[in-house]
């Protein structure tokens, strides 16, 4: 495999002193007692998407989002000004639930004038305003404008919709994004509509998943049907062409050839039948440019891996992307969400093109969440807590160095040191 020159350090770790190279700690993972502090210091207070405009394609189009890590509910919702807004998904009246359908836990997505409590039928319009009580003069004083739904802060950067459940958020979304990822204020995700979704519910704290997508040092061993015949021998190295840390978000960009994408030794027979697989289509797509989009240079380009703090994950391919969120339902559970997203095929053969490799892709996800239980059950046991990591492995060190951070972050806003 080709080698890719090092930073000036002599590594990507070392390039980013902060990390240091000494072995690390999983505690954040498999800790009951740091699950409760993380959700408190990051899932409500930080940026956290929760889907794409073209999800709420007109006036009244809402979705919910479940956030089992704040323990809430919210729904999304565009306006008749066309603005998209976010309220907590409660009735002010008696705490209902108020956006839901046969089962109260479960997420819905639609479209309505107005929302109506089950209960009671209070009514909202779609600006959270309250605009109907019944039998209002049962009641004492009633201001109907300070009972309106409670809102949530929200934005939107290049289509993607965020939410932020801090009261007082501490930076603007596009501050929190920072410069490494709205470099790709340019890149075109609107053309990309055709998407093929799916869910899992994965034993392991969230982070340990995320792991599997920071890193390739993994592929020769774990995904050895799907790489070639020269990558699974001993000694050969598999590296990464590029890595890029800004604040709490990651990059890791990697190499493309035509060369892998035709050898059909590796391939499963569908691949072949359909030229279609891991890598997208084989034939060569629209390749959108972007000042972001390889900042190392990398040639020939073939992946850019952007990792956004906390939970979400937007990989780019030539004219795709590929999204993952992680969504934690406790120290040890997570929920996982992804899609393939491609232009809208224009033939039959490029839809197969597209079912084939988004199924593809999800048998190689699912190899990986394939080890998150031995993993998690492994780290429990607390037998060992001093893992060494190499310099292929620098994200993985990040994320974990970002959580503890904010954790004792809060921490010490909570106890100010001295009082």
């Amino acid at each position: 495999m080709q080698r890719w020159p090092k930073p000036a350090e002599g590594s990507w770790t070392e390039h980013y002193p902060e990390l240091g190279t000494g072995p690390v700690s999983f505690r954040d993972s498999t800790s009951p007692e740091f699950y409760e502090m993380e959700r408190e210091a990051i899932f409500k207070r930080t940026w956290l998407n929760v889907g794409r405009v073209e999800e709420l394609p007109r006036v009244g189009s809402y979705l919910t989002k479940e956030i089992d890590a704040a323990k809430t509910s919210v729904i999304v919702v565009k306006g008749k000004d066309q603005q998209i807004r976010a309220f907590y998904n409660v009735c002010r009246h008696r705490g209902n639930k108020l956006v839901w359908n046969d089962f109260p836990n479960e997420e819905v997505k639609g479209a309505c004038r107005q929302f109506t409590c089950k209960y009671h039928g209070w009514r909202y319009d779609l600006e959270g305003a309250l605009t109907f009580v019944q039998q209002p003069g049962e009641f004492f004083d009633l201001d109907n404008a300070q009972y309106g739904l409670s809102p949530v802060h929200c934005d939107v950067w290049n289509g993607f919709i965020f939410i932020n459940l801090d009261p007082q958020p501490r930076q603007t979304l596009r501050d929190f994004l920072g410069p490494m990822i709205t470099a790709l204020d340019d890149y075109p995700f609107e053309l990309m509509t055709e998407r093929y979704d799916f869910v899992a519910h994965n034993n392991s704290n969230w982070k340990i998943f995320a792991d599997a997508f920071q890193e390739y040092y993994h592929v020769p061993s774990l995904h050895s049907q799907q790489v070639p015949t020269e990558v699974r021998q001993p000694n050969t190295t598999f590296e990464c062409g590029h890595f890029q840390i800004d604040g709490p978000h990651r990059l890791v960009s990697t190499a493309g050839t035509r060369r892998w994408l035709l050898a059909p030794e590796y391939m499963y027979p569908v691949e072949r039948a359909t030229r279609s697989g891991l890598v997208g289509p084989w034939r060569t797509p629209e390749t959108h440019q972007s000042a972001g989009l390889n900042p190392g240079g990398i040639e020939p380009w073939g992946i850019t891996n952007f990792q956004i703090f906390p939970n979400l994950e937007i990989l780019i391919y030539h004219g795709w992307y590929l999204l993952y969120r992680y969504w934690p339902t406790s120290y040890n559970t997570h929920k996982f969400e992804a899609y393939n997203a491609f232009h809208p095929a224009r033939t039959v053969r490029e839809r197969i093109e597209h079912e084939v490799a988004s199924v593809v892709l999800k048998e190689f996800a699912l190899q990986d969440a394939g080890m998150l239980g031995g993993t998690q059950a492994a780290l429990e046991t607390g037998v060992v807590d001093d893992f060494p990591l190499n310099d292929q492995e620098i994200l993985v060190r990040h994320l974990h160095k970002v959580a503890v951070d904010w954790v004792e972050d809060y921490r010490n806003e909570r106890s100010p040191v001295g009082v």
